[in-house]
């Protein structure tokens, strides 16, 4: 059978992704409902928080001109909330293997976004994962995952070792993507999915500066990972730097299957912006829960940085349907952070700016 002609930067979707979304959206939601009491429902993945800090956001000066593109146009900084986060549906002690989040929030970015609900707001999402691939190279494909792993033990060892279907090249990846980290401050994360970037496709990575890593605990607590990241910022910043890798080829660098890692050897990453973290106490209970209040989506972004693929494409609706009925379950309102603001703005027992 011939080869699919493909093109750069081009996205292919299956005809039936709309049906399957919609599917994952109503299983998802209803996991929700049945996991969390009313008050204090959780997101569905990502639901254990490490810590939410402020950052800034620093652009690169005298950047080449061809990637000068939407919010790295010109040189300089923004404000940021950084939220680190573990991946598992279920808040579990951080001695488990997971796989970590790192959402980026920049506050004071104009410029219509893409996110209709958020069409004129001042915030930028990037969000990136401590591993480079996907386990789900669709939306088909990560429904049907999704509701045999919700179904229990039985049926996610039939999804993985069905004889008839085999999904072992999931298990796999979902094995091998699990670790156990020593601090969110020392992992590096990557988007997993691509992005446009202009007129090309990129992917995103956010890389730690050298620095002394900090230690598992010998009998580790079910926080550590808080309790290590609290210590490295009581009083020294820390630092990463974000970067693109363009997409070269369609086919080893597909748009529509983020199980596949994009070489960097065929394409390496370049450096953007560098993430300053300053010193901080961010460990109070209402910089916690202002952190589980926010919502993060890759769509809200600029058109310049236009998700692509079927599972950004999912994400879309799916992450919106869940934000909203996480926030009227929790009666709280789903409010971005103004461009002045300050986690030392809030006080304890109190979610909203004082």
């Amino acid at each position: 059978m011939p080869k699919r002609k493909m093109e750069l930067a081009v996205e292919y979707p299956s005809p039936d992704e709309h049906e399957y979304t919609e599917k994952l959206a109503a299983v998802l939601k209803q996991k929700v409902a049945d996991s969390y009491p009313p008050g204090k429902t959780l997101r569905d993945a990502h639901p254990k928080e490490h810590g939410c800090v402020m950052a800034e956001f620093i652009i690169e000066p005298e950047l080449p001109l061809e990637w000068r593109v939407g919010v790295f146009r010109e040189a300089r900084s923004y404000p940021a909330v950084i939220r680190f986060s573990n991946a598992s549906p279920t808040v579990q002690p951080d001695s488990k293997k997971d796989v970590r989040g790192m959402a980026i929030k920049l506050l004071g970015v104009e410029g219509d976004k893409l996110l209709e609900d958020d069409k004129n707001g001042l915030t930028l999402d990037f969000i990136t994962i401590s591993f480079d691939s996907f386990f789900a190279k669709d939306p088909k494909e990560l429904y049907i995952f999704t509701k045999a792993f919700f179904s229990g033990t039985l049926g996610a060892l039939w999804y993985f070792f069905n004889p008839f279907n085999p999904h072992i090249g999931t298990f796999l990846s979902i094995f091998k993507s699990a670790q156990r980290h020593t601090s969110p401050l020392d992992i590096r994360y990557w988007s997993m999915t691509p992005y446009l970037f202009g007129d090309r496709a990129v992917k995103y990575s956010v890389v730690p500066w050298r620095h002394t890593p900090a230690v598992i605990p010998k009998n580790p607590p079910e926080c550590y990972l808080r309790e290590n990241m609290q210590e490295q910022l009581a009083h020294d910043p820390f630092y990463f730097d974000f970067m693109i890798q363009f997409q070269v080829d369609p086919y080893s660098m597909p748009i529509e299957d983020p199980t596949v890692s994009w070489s960097e050897k065929a394409s390496p990453f370049h450096k953007l912006a560098t993430i300053v973290i300053p010193a901080q106490h961010f460990d109070t209970a209402a910089k916690m829960e202002y952190g589980d209040n926010l919502s993060y989506n890759p769509w809200r972004t600029l058109p310049e940085h236009r998700p692509l693929g079927g599972i950004n494409r999912c994400r879309d609706r799916v992450y919106q349907v869940i934000s909203k009925f996480r926030h009227d379950r929790n009666d709280v309102a789903q409010a971005e952070p103004p461009p002045d603001f300050t986690l030392a703005s809030l006080k304890e027992g109190k979610t909203t700016l004082a």
